[in-house]
C-alpha cells in the first residue's frame, strides 16, 4: 500500500520537541524525512531523559522515528553546497532556531527560494519572526506561561501550575504540521508557491486557549484557576476520587447529560430542581452541583460510580496512569501502542486512522549519521569525495552503516 505522503521530501534542521514533532507526525504518514544534525552536536534529544535498554534515549527512539538522519555540517561551504542540492528537491523545510541563525548562516528564506522556489519553510521559534520579543530566549514552559494555560491550571489559593507533558512544544508540533499541509495545499491548487510558516511555540497553545479571551472582551468575565474544577464550568464537572482510591473526572456538555449526571449522583430530587433546569441556570449554583457529585463519588468505590452512571448514561472517566494505558483495552483494540522488530521500547502510533492509507511506523530514532552516505549518494558523490569529506569534519557517517 502506498502511503498518502511517499512523495513529499522534507529537511528537518530542528532540534529537540517543536520542530521535530511536525515532521515526525508526517513521517507516519510516508514523507521522506532527512534530519540534519551537525557532526559534533547531536540532537539533546538523544541524551535528556531515561535510556533504554540499549542505551539509547526513549525520547529520542519516537521523535527520530521514520526519519534518515544525515550528519553534516550545513554552515560550511562544503555543507552549504550539500544542503542545496538537498533544497533543490525538498518540498518542505523545517527550522526550530532562534530567529536570524538561518539569515546568519547565508541560508535565510530568500536565499532557500532561490534555490527552490516552491519550497515550504516552517520556521517555530519562541516568539516569532519579529516583534519587540523576537531576540528573547524560550522553552516550551514560557510557552506555557505566555499562553495562560499556566494561570489558569492549579488551585485557586495556589501557585500556576504547568501540566504533566511539554504541551507547548507538543501542541507547535501539531500546529506546525498543520501549517505545512496548508502550505502545501495552497502550493498544489496554485494559490502560492514556496510560503514560510511563521509560528512561534506560544501560538499553538494561544490558538486552542482562545476561549478565555472572548469571555473577557466579550462578556467581561476574567476566568480564574479553579483546582478539581475547571476555570470557566458552565457545565458540571470535575475531578473526584473514589473511596478506592481511584480518581475520575466527571463530566457533561449539554442540559440534557447534565441531567442524566445529577440524576446519578442526587436521584430525581437533585435532577428535577428548578435551579438547575438549564445549564445557564444551572452555572449560577455550580458550588452546589460540584458538592453534590464529590459526596457520591467520595461515599461510593469505582466499581458502584461506575454502575451508577452507566446505568444513566453519564459520564465517568477513570484516570489512567501510564501503567494502565499501555495496558488499556481499548487502546490496544485501536492499535494505539506500536512497536517495530528487534526493538523493545513501544511508542504512540501514528494518529489519525485513516481508512485507506493508514500511518505506519518503519523504523525508531537511529544513531547519529546513519543513512550520511546513502543520501549522499544519491546526491551524486562517490566513495572518495564522500570519505573526503568525513576526514575534514563536514560529513559524519555511522560506523555501522553500510560501506
Amino acid at each position: 500500500m502506498t502511503s498518502p505522503l511517499h512523495q513529499l521530501k522534507i529537511i528537518e534542521l530542528g532540534h529537540v520537541i517543536a520542530g521535530p514533532l511536525s515532521t515526525s507526525l508526517l513521517s507516519d504518514f510516508g514523507a521522506d524525512v532527512i534530519k540534519i544534525e551537525a557532526p559534533n552536536r547531536t540532537d539533546m534529544m538523544r541524551d535528556l531523559g531515561p535510556k533504554a535498554g540499549d542505551g539509547v534515549g526513549v525520547w529520542w527512539k519516537t521523535l527520530g522515528r521514520n526519519k534518515k538522519i544525515l550528519s553534516l555540517d550545513w554552515k560550511s561551504g562544503e555543507g552549504r553546497d550539500i544542503l542545496r542540492r538537498l533544497v533543490e528537491s525538498a518540498d518542505v523545510l523545517v527550522e526550530n532556531f532562534r530567529p536570524g541563525v538561518l539569515e546568519r548562516a547565508g541560508v535565510g528564506p530568500e536565499t532557500l527560494h532561490k534555490w527552490n522556489p516552491d519550497l515550504v519553510i516552517l520556521r517555530v521559534s519562541g516568539y516569532g519572526q519579529g516583534g519587540p520579543m523576537r531576540d528573547v530566549p524560550a522553552f516550551g514552559r514560557a510557552a506555557e506561561a505566555m499562553s495562560g494555560l499556566a494561570h489558569l491550571t492549579g488551585f485557586a489559593d495556589g501557585p500556576p501550575m504547568h501540566p504533566g507533558f511539554p504541551a507547548a512544544d507538543s501542541t507547535t508540533g501539531l500546529m506546525g504540521a498543520l501549517g505545512i499541509m496548508i502550505a502545501l495545499f495552497a502550493r498544489e491548487k496554485g494559490i502560492a508557491r514556496g510560503q514560510v510558516v511563521d509560528l512561534a511555540v506560544f501560538e499553538a497553545l494561544l490558538r486552542l486557549m482562545d476561549y478565555p479571551v472572548p469571555a473577557l472582551t466579550g462578556a467581561n468575565l476574567s476566568p480564574r484557576r479553579n483546582g478539581l474544577r475547571q476555570p470557566m464550568d458552565f457545565a458540571p464537572g470535575g475531578m473526584f476520587r473514589t473511596t478506592d482510591g481511584v480518581w475520575v473526572t466527571v463530566s457533561a456538555g449539554s442540559a440534557e447529560t447534565a441531567q442524566r449526571l445529577l440524576r446519578a449522583v442526587g436521584g430525581d430530587v437533585l435532577a428535577d430542581d428548578p435551579r438547575f433546569a438549564t445549564l445557564g441556570e444551572m452555572s449560577q449554583h455550580m458550588a452546589v452541583v460540584f458538592d453534590a457529585i464529590n459526596d457520591f463519588v467520595t461515599q461510593h468505590t469505582l466499581a458502584e460510580v461506575e454502575a451508577e452512571f452507566a446505568h444513566h448514561d453519564a459520564v465517568a472517566s477513570r484516570v489512567l496512569s501510564v501503567e494502565e494505558i499501555v495496558t488499556n483495552e481499548q487502546i490496544r483494540h485501536r492499535g494505539d501502542i506500536v512497536s517495530v522488530e528487534g526493538e523493545q521500547t513501544q511508542v504512540i502510533g501514528p494518529i489519525p486512522h485513516l481508512s485507506a492509507t493508514p500511518g505506519e511506523l518503519r523504523w525508531l530514532g537511529r544513531p547519529p549519521g546513519a543513512d550520511s552516505r546513502s543520501i549522499l549518494r544519491n546526491l551524486g558523490y562517490d566513495d572518495d569525495r564522500i570519505t573526503a569529506l568525513c576526514e575534514a569534519g563536514f560529513v559524519g557517517v555511522d560506523g555501522s552503516e553500510t560501506q
